[in-house]
């Protein structure tokens, strides 16, 4: 079939998928999520997306799974709070610069793409973010706190029932983003999973249960729609507030102290005998703290 000739300088072509639909300006692409019981929850939560096409690296299309196609922007390094918060954690059906198609339409979406390809003209780090953090205010709650963030500091107000004692006997905490040099987002959905702000004046490291900078994921507590737009606003205001993006995980930003290390295995050792770990995670989780000394 030919399809008929189309321009994106004419504004307002759209390009629907399943939980999504991608409409094409001069110079944006804006994402529409879907609502729906089938939608991930994270694109529920986002709702809709502008994103400048300096933001946009590359574009690529490839087959999915079950008869569809995968439309996807790759975005700049440093040019989303969001993507740069994940830092890679995300699932490829939680990917909002995924757009899945039915096979069927793979013509059309070869042609969005490479009329995307012709359009891009930017490569690299961005040097600041180019996509909008999601709104403010933002709190969730996390297994031993109620974190919230209203653009200017954020809170953390601790569960008497999940709380530790060092969390406890710290009181509540605020911290003001100009006193921020990041944020660590580690997701529900993997062992460990928190949220960590990473402070100027302290560069200890502290297990994350102990560290009143800190608050735990877990048992339904902290999930990705929810936690990952929350440290994503929070990063945003960290750069406006002239902070350094500190995302990366601890790999990358140096070695654990072996006390940490330590620290961290004897915890291990405590699920493993609780029967809340596998044998297999527990050699694998084992190896890879032993990994960052």
């Amino acid at each position: 079939m030919k399809l008929a000739p189309h321009t994106m300088s004419r504004m307002g072509d759209v390009l629907a998928g399943f939980h999504a639909a991608w409409e094409f300006e001069t110079d944006s692409v804006v994402i529409r999520f879907e609502r729906g019981i089938r939608t991930p929850k994270l694109f529920q939560a986002l709702g809709e997306r502008r994103i400048p096409l300096e933001a946009i690296a590359g574009v690529t299309l490839t087959p999915g799974r079950r008869g569809t196609v995968v439309l996807r922007a790759e975005p700049r390094p440093g040019a989303d709070p969001l993507m740069e918060a994940a830092d890679g954690q995300l699932k490829d059906a939680c990917d909002p610069y995924r757009l899945v198609l039915p096979a069927e339409r793979e013509t059309l979406a070869e042609y969005y793409a490479d009329e995307l390809r012709s359009r891009l003209t930017q490569q690299g780090p961005a040097e600041r973010f180019l996509v909008a953090a999601p709104e403010l205010p933002r709190a969730f709650k996390a297994y031993d706190a109620k974190a919230s963030f209203d653009g200017r500091a954020v809170s953390f107000r601790w569960f008497w029932t999940g709380a530790s004692s060092a969390k406890w006997k710290a009181g509540d905490q605020t911290f003001p983003v100009a006193d921020l040099s990041g944020v660590e987002w580690r997701s529900p959905e993997v062992f460990e999973g928190h949220l960590r702000l990473l402070r100027r004046t302290d560069s200890s490291v502290v297990p994350v249960d102990q560290d009143p900078a800190s608050v735990v994921f877990g048992l339904g507590y902290g999930p990705v729609h929810e936690s990952l737009p929350f440290a994503a606003a929070v990063l945003a205001g960290v750069r406006s507030a002239g902070g350094a993006v500190a995302v990366a995980a601890q790999a990358n930003t140096g070695r654990r102290d072996p006390a940490d290390v330590a620290e961290r295995i004897r915890h291990l050792g405590q699920l493993y005998e609780a029967g809340l770990v596998t044998e297999e995670e527990f050699s694998v989780k084992k190896a890879e703290l032993l990994a960052e000394l």
